[in-house]
């Protein structure tokens, strides 16, 4: 029997997959189990509202929402949860991916996301787990673990 997922990716688009593989890849690494779906704000609003809503009953800890251009995805599932959600801006070739990362870092009082760098799928999957390891310990080692090996090149 497969592990409850603790992590719920989301993305906008399927042409999102090729950076947020970098994320499913990290958290597999990091042996967390994890979920995704590709599911757009403006285009699968109801799928979008059905699958955050139920995150928290499925046993999903944390979120990773990444988007694109009017990246409103992560603002929308954290509108549907209590849980955290971690932005993930998708480079644009409009205007570099700028356009997601304002759309996101502007989220109004009460909506509140995480935002990491432009592209930066790795550093949300290893944010997921620093998140998680702040009550589960396999995990909190897992990111020392990381760091460890980082600091030794």
């Amino acid at each position: 029997m497969a592990e409850t997922p603790l992590v719920g990716i989301i993305m906008g688009s399927k042409s999102d997959l090729d950076v947020m593989q970098k994320c499913a890849d990290r958290l597999t690494e990091m042996g967390v189990p994890f979920e995704l779906l590709v599911a757009s704000a403006h285009r699968n609003p109801e799928r979008v509202h059905e699958w955050a809503s139920t995150a928290t009953d499925r046993g999903i800890k944390v979120i990773i929402a990444a988007a694109g251009k009017a990246a409103h995805l992560g603002g929308v599932v954290a509108a549907f949860t209590p849980l955290p959600v971690i932005t993930v801006p998708m480079k644009t070739s409009d205007l570099g991916g700028l356009d997601s990362l304002l759309s996101m870092v502007q989220m109004p009082t009460g909506v509140p996301v995480a935002c990491v760098a432009i592209n930066g799928a790795d550093n949300a999957a290893i944010l997921a787990c620093q998140i998680l390891g702040t009550s589960m310990p396999d995990y909190r080692e897992r990111v020392v673990d990381l760091k460890r090996a980082m600091a030794q090149g």
